[in-house]
């Protein structure tokens, strides 16, 4: 391995950022995972917040278990800060350091802009819902649990999306409950599925409802069809006095029609909408970030930048 890479960095002067060809490739300390990064995504009002990026596994840092060389990984970090010459390491660059409890396997079948994507669309979620980090306008959840890992139902668990939003949602706080095939359960539950819900029984959303004693308050649909929507809404339960939503990745053909079956949920596709590729890789983010900052690119969107074929 190399001791530079190429990285964004703050420019000589003003808020601009440059490429830098020569910037040191960080050791990674205890606990945490150098990657290779392939994918980086952002929103775009806060680029130089939080970063989601996935790559592939180069350096263990000491005390490391879960992961190994070459693992393929889902990683949040920091954009760069133009403000300073020196990389802040973050992950507008060829490796990225990530912690070892923050971050989750992606399944084979999940290309890395995908993943960014889906992980940067649950981060824009939860800040807009209070669902993912916790906190409403006083700081505190608005669901009725009388614990503090409140239970997201994930439609279509063993799905490639499914099995990256119960590991996140997981390391998040909550409780990720799912629907899958009974085959498939134990695969789930690897991935840290607390209960799992045949998804070809008619009884699917029933059982869910009586699982969660009628209090389920987030349902995250992964397939988001008309049938998974209609079990989703069958599940959330009702009569709690707080807000309920139904997150799906995609709008289904009937969705309006569903929606209205149940005015105490929320339905929001957010996850679907608003996502932009930017070609280039890292010789295109500085001017990528510039037109951001200027206004030449709309405000409202997700960004997801390959950095790698």
């Amino acid at each position: 391995m190399p001791d530079t890479m190429r990285a964004l960095v703050g420019a000589d002067s003003g808020s601009r950022y440059r490429l830098a060809q020569d910037a040191p490739i960080p050791v990674p300390p205890r606990g945490m995972l150098l990657v290779r990064v392939h994918s980086v995504a952002f929103n775009s009002g806060d680029a130089n917040k939080m970063v989601g990026f996935a790559g592939t596994v180069a350096r263990l840092g000491e005390g490391v278990t879960r992961f190994q060389v070459g693992d393929r990984v889902l990683a949040c970090s920091f954009g760069p800060d133009a403000t300073g010459k020196k990389s802040k390491g973050g992950a507008f660059a060829e490796f990225a350091l990530a912690e070892q409890d923050n971050s989750c396997r992606l399944p084979d079948a999940m290309d890395f802009a995908e993943a960014c994507s889906i992980g940067m669309g649950l981060a824009a979620v939860g800040e807009q819902r209070s669902m993912m980090h916790g906190g409403g306008e006083g700081g505190t959840r608005d669901d009725n649990d009388d614990n503090n890992n409140p239970t997201v139902l994930v439609s279509g668990g063993a799905t490639p999306a499914g099995t990256v939003a119960t590991q996140l949602l997981k390391m998040a706080g909550y409780t990720p409950i799912v629907t899958c095939s009974p085959a498939e359960n134990a695969l789930c539950q690897e991935y840290g599925a607390a209960a799992c819900f045949d998804n070809h029984s008619p009884a699917c959303g029933a059982d869910i409802r009586v699982h969660t004693d009628n209090g389920l308050l987030y349902a995250l649909d992964c397939i988001a069809d008309d049938v998974t929507m209609k079990m989703c809404y069958e599940a959330i339960g009702s009569g709690s006095g707080s807000p309920s939503y139904y997150f799906g990745l995609k709008k289904p053909a009937n969705a309006i029609a569903v929606k209205y079956t149940r005015r105490d949920v929320q339905a929001d596709w957010t996850l679907a909408d608003g996502v932009q590729v930017l070609g280039g890789g890292l010789d295109n983010l500085p001017t990528a970030l510039e037109d951001l900052k200027t206004g030449r690119v709309p405000n409202t969107k997700r960004l997801i930048v390959p950095l790698m074929a």
